[in-house]
């Protein structure tokens, strides 16, 4: 029992053994009760019946001589007694039997009874033969059936109750092993899953019951720590392969000045030094907000109206070319704030760093989205290379390089912005310079207001 409770599916068989005998044992002495009383009813009603014809032979007299005849011979037992308890004749069989009970009926009336002589016990009826005190009393009786003689219908009811005890644990370890087989068969793939290989995902079964969803629980929680595996190999992957190259110019300059003093200009020295570690700040701050964007979103959500945010961003920059503003206005998201002011950012310094003469903001809502488009008149983007431009520290051209200003990660950081917000950041086709379109959900109307406002 204590090995069985330690498991779930042991725990459900007790319980399930506890509960059906709980029930079942009430309604099988019940059965018990029940089968004895409609069985001595069966006996009694014989033997009332056979007391009936009796009392009616007996309107004619008593037999002067030899027994009580017997009108039934399942009913053999009959004796006739006055109200002092005299026996004034009997049945052969009840001849040497002492008076059958001491229950005396009310006049013109009857009773059933259970009697126990000596060496029986009997189902009696007594009937008065007349409307008198003083009328004689027909008693008849019958010996019990071996159902009631014994303890047959206990005993039987005990071992069905057993029998079906048995059968419901049966049942009920085999349905509970068949549908906790799909945990156990998860909770070995989950033992063999390491953190070198978050890849694998467990065995998902058919349906939309519990397990099935605890499945799919179980394959999101690796997804996303894959994710954040990945998020932080390429970290390392990144970090080691773009900081190298300002460290190393830094080490180079301070050698150069260390092995030649005498020819080193120390303001340009620190001059270099500055620009190569505004660099490396630039670039781990990218970083850094790259590996938190997910959980930031999570902490600092608020509803936003993306034209003031558009208006806010245009006011404190200062770009070398005119930016025009299509604004409508009430068209509002719901995110992190700094995360979206920085995707509209990098959009707009990718746009300022490749424009030719301006550039275009735009804010509009199309059904269920709200759309922010970002355009410049500068070169195309080739369709092959739309999708390979937001991965971190791509250049597709010399054109794109990072000596003409940024860290290489504006685009990373703003489709991973998009992506934590739940939408889409893509280049599209646009008649000239390059088009990026951010879609993201609209904020769920007000409670009272399923309308949001309109400018």
């Amino acid at each position: 029992m204590r090995l069985w409770a330690r498991s779930l599916r042991g725990r459900v068989t007790i319980i399930a053994t506890v509960v059906a005998a709980l029930v079942l044992t009430p309604v099988a002495i019940g059965g018990v009760l029940i089968s004895r009383h409609l069985i001595a009813q069966a006996l009694w009603k014989s033997t009332r019946e056979t007391a009936e014809r009796v009392t009616l032979r007996l309107r004619d007299g008593l037999p002067h001589n030899g027994p009580l005849p017997t009108p039934d011979s399942e009913v053999d037992l009959i004796q006739v007694i006055t109200p002092d308890g005299r026996i004034l004749a009997a049945s052969d069989a009840a001849r040497s039997l002492p008076r059958m009970t001491d229950e005396l009926p009310p006049p013109g009336g009857s009773v059933d009874v259970t009697s126990c002589l000596p060496d029986r016990c009997l189902y009696v009826t007594a009937a008065r033969t007349g409307s008198y005190e003083d009328s004689p009393i027909v008693l008849t009786a019958r010996r019990p059936t071996p159902l009631l003689a014994t303890r047959a219908m206990e005993i039987y009811a005990t071992v069905q109750l057993a029998v079906i005890l048995a059968l419901t644990a049966w049942v009920t370890w085999t349905v509970t092993g068949s549908a906790l087989r799909p945990v156990a068969r998860m909770r070995r793939e989950l033992d063999e899953i390491t953190a070198r290989d978050l890849s694998r995902r467990v065995t998902q079964p058919p349906g939309d019951d519990e397990i099935a969803l605890l499945a799919r629980s179980v394959n999101g929680t690796l997804a996303r720590l894959e994710r954040s595996g990945a998020q932080q190999r390429q970290f390392a992957a990144d970090a080691s392969h773009e900081l190298r190259t300002p460290i190393a110019g830094l080490r180079a300059q301070m050698e150069s000045a260390r092995l030649y003093p005498e020819e080193t200009d120390v303001r340009t020295l620190v001059d270099s030094a500055l620009r190569d570690t505004d660099r490396l700040e630039a670039i781990i701050t990218d970083l850094l907000l790259l590996a938190r964007i997910g959980a930031d979103v999570d902490e600092t959500r608020e509803v936003i109206d993306l034209a003031e945010l558009v208006r806010q961003e245009l006011a404190r920059r200062k770009d070398d070319k005119p930016v025009r503003a299509e604004l409508a206005g009430g068209v509002l998201v719901v995110g992190a704030p700094l995360q979206l002011a920085r995707l509209l950012a990098s959009l707009l310094d990718n746009a300022q760093r490749h424009a030719e003469t301006r550039v275009t903001v735009e804010v509009t809502r199309q059904g269920e989205e709200a759309v922010l488009v970002v355009e410049n008149d500068g070169a195309q983007i080739a369709v092959a290379d739309r999708k390979r431009i937001f991965e971190r520290f791509t250049r597709l051209d010399a054109a794109r390089s990072r000596d003409a200003g940024g860290t290489g990660l504006g685009l990373a950081i703003a489709r991973d912005v998009a992506t934590a917000h739940g939408g889409r950041l893509r280049v599209e086709d646009s008649a000239q310079g390059a088009r990026f379109v951010l879609r993201l959900p609209l904020a769920p109307p007000e409670p009272g207001n399923p309308n949001p406002p309109q400018r």
